[in-house]
């Protein structure tokens, strides 16, 4: 059996009057790539900030590496990333220097540093002073500050936001050789492709609950449609349903050499989500 490296048990978070998380129920295993998705406001951010004590509960129970989060030592932290919107990189130093610091820091070889540089595609930017990057420069000098030490245990939040597609490819490239490698991913993600990508499992979280979690094909099976839809040489487009009662109709048209292709009618996870929380992202 696959072990827990963190959960949350009916967590509950209020700020003022105000019910941000209720009654927050999930696990997720080691060497996962968790996706933790929901509309903005959502209390996706909230959640990492509890998960990482930035943030106190107010009720419920947290478990990380294996012990209750109010158990958790300086030393457990040192075996965590997180790349979140409050990620600090020193505006007068150069990316490389940055990540020279938070190497000697964590105790990194640095040889790491150049190593990173050059999986982000920043070797040749890399004496730029972190004031006068791009924003997608300075994400991947954040993912590459998250990164330097090899955590165990990796919070991403919104990783690939502003980034140009060539760029989100590479990351997506490095974040599937970590898991490959056993790093734990927890990532919010506002790209519902991003996640059916990366992600083994994924909880929809609406106005502070989960409203589904499961792997993404599963999610899309479960709110798929009863239609089939075939393309044919004469007839044009046929629809039929998944029942017994349209399979001799779709026979037939198999057996008159009619069907150039059959596809059935399952929703992407951005309309599962749709479905489910009402909201655009």
């Amino acid at each position: 059996m696959t072990a827990t490296i963190l959960s949350m048990e009916v967590v509950s978070l209020s700020f003022g009057a105000k019910r941000v998380l209720d009654d927050l129920t999930f696990s997720v295993a080691r060497g996962e790539t968790f996706g933790f998705l929901g509309p903005s406001g959502a209390g996706k951010t909230s959640t990492i900030k509890l998960l990482t004590r930035q943030l106190v509960r107010d009720g419920g129970r947290i478990m990380l590496f294996g012990r209750s989060i109010d158990h958790v030592t300086a030393d457990d932290y040192e075996r965590i990333g997180i790349l979140s919107d409050t990620s600090a990189l020193y505006e007068r130093l150069s990316i490389r220097d940055n990540l020279a610091l938070y190497g000697r820091l964590r105790g990194t070889s640095p040889r790491r540093v150049g190593h990173l540089l050059e999986r982000l595609g920043l070797a040749a930017d890399g004496g730029t002073l972190v004031k006068d990057c791009s924003k997608g420069m300075r994400q991947r000098a954040a993912l590459a500050a998250a990164l330097v030490h090899e955590p165990e245990l990796l919070f991403l939040d919104e990783p690939t936001s502003g980034l140009d597609p060539a760029a989100r490819s590479e990351v997506h490239r490095l974040l599937g050789k970590l898991q490959a490698r056993g790093t734990t991913v927890f990532l919010t993600t506002h790209d519902m492709a991003e996640a059916e990508t990366l992600c083994q499992r994924v909880a929809i979280l609406d106005d502070g609950a989960i409203v589904a979690c499961d792997a993404p094909a599963e999610l899309r099976l479960r709110h798929g449609r009863d239609r089939i839809v075939v393309r044919t040489r004469t007839r044009g487009t046929v629809e039929l349903t998944k029942g017994a009662k349209d399979a001799e109709a779709l026979a037939g048209l198999m057996a008159a050499e009619e069907v150039l292709s059959v596809h059935s009618d399952e929703p992407n996870l951005e309309e599962v989500f749709l479905e489910l929380t009402g909201r655009e992202f």
